[in-house]
């Protein structure tokens, strides 16, 4: 509408795409969900300009603190070409604080970042639902975050997430590879799902071989195709902090991007290698069902996928029994996957006729 002489239009940030009514009816709504992750050290309160965490309340003397942040990835995408939200939110949680937990650090508080083109409150209600699930299931308080209404950022109803965690860890327990040795066994803990790395290559199989998600899967008919591909990341740190500050643990890698080849290298000193024998566990069905439809090469499945390890853990030989069935008792599925020998600083996944080997240099420049 064209303005008249004379007169002008009153402009207002509604008009240009942001309710700030909104965004207070969401954080209203939330509180109560952020007030269920309280723990000692945190009151979990939302709507100051930030978030007090007491150090001292959770039993710390000489901590040193860690800090972690990720997202979810193009797994969001599945979640919102399929209207399934409830789960990403623990995904967001899981791939911080099992980032953290690698560390020997326990997750203290989190705070999300939820950014939208229009919100829609009650999609942002389920997934920020999501996160504080996971962050109790993680023991961490979600203290705060941020809900950004971005028109003209975002295509209709598409979102992004990205969190932020902060832990502690006592500074005669943290983790940081120095306690490997040779002769060291490595234990895998089994992973939920696809957890959230890889789906650009889910993404791509999905749509180029035409698969019907809201189908039973071929490889379990008991469960919907989109339900096995949106199981959310599973969290190991009630698991682990026991045995960690048990001083029982030598080091721990979380399987993320760059699968088994690449992240357990990371926890290793130089002049150590790391063997994994891929036929040691059983792959689930549904990573046997990618590589199928894939036609994916093993090296390429073991720097891709978890192939069902969502967590290493590299203990001493006299530890592996008692260590495995404290895992098992705390709800954890044990496999031993392989050692740590002398040899070049790397990984080799060792499979079938099929050896897949990577001997990298990490450096300063890498970003797990």
């Amino acid at each position: 509408m064209s303005e008249k002489q004379g007169e002008q239009t009153s402009y207002s940030y509604a008009q240009a795409g942001v309710s700030i009514a909104a965004g207070n009816a969401l954080v209203k709504a939330i509180g109560p969900l952020a007030k269920s992750t309280r723990r000692a050290g945190a009151d979990a309160e939302l709507g100051g300009f930030g978030g007090f965490f007491d150090l001292r309340a959770a039993g710390y003397e000489d901590p040193l603190l860690v800090a972690a942040n990720d997202g979810v990835g193009t797994k969001l995408k599945l979640a919102i070409e399929s209207g399934r939200h409830d789960g990403v939110g623990i995904d967001l949680v899981a791939m911080c604080a099992n980032d953290l937990i690698v560390q020997g650090a326990e997750p203290l508080f989190f705070l999300d970042y939820f950014a939208t083109g229009k919100l829609d409150n009650a999609v942002a209600e389920r997934v920020i639902a999501g996160i504080a699930e996971g962050c109790r299931i993680a023991g961490c308080a979600l203290i705060g975050g941020e809900t950004a209404e971005m028109p003209g950022m975002y295509a209709e109803g598409d979102y992004d997430l990205a969190g932020f965690c902060v832990g502690a860890v006592e500074r005669d327990q943290a983790l940081v590879g120095n306690r490997v040795q040779e002769g060291d066994i490595i234990l895998g803990l089994a992973s939920s799902g696809v957890h959230s790395n890889g789906y650009s290559l889910v993404r791509k199989l999905a749509s180029d071989k035409g698969w019907k998600l809201d189908r039973p899967a071929l490889f379990d008919q008991d469960i919907l195709l989109i339900e096995a591909l949106m199981a959310p990341t599973r969290i190991y740190v009630k698991s682990l902090l026991p045995l960690i500050r048990q001083g029982h643990v030598h080091a721990l890698a979380h399987i993320t991007g760059g699968g088994l080849l690449e992240n357990i290298p990371r926890v290793l000193p130089e002049g150590l290698h790391a063997w994994v024998d891929a036929g040691a566990w059983e792959q689930p069905r549904l990573m046997a069902f990618l590589q199928a439809q894939g036609h994916i090469e093993p090296e390429e499945m073991a720097r891709t996928f978890n192939c069902g390890v969502g967590m290493a853990v590299v203990v001493a030989p006299a530890e592996v029994a008692h260590i495995t069935a404290d895992l098992e008792a705390a709800g954890e599925r044990v496999f031993q996957i392989g050692g740590v020998q002398s040899g070049p600083r790397g990984c080799t996944v060792a499979g079938g006729p099929e050896t897949w080997s990577a001997r990298t240099a990490w450096s300063a420049t890498h970003h797990g």
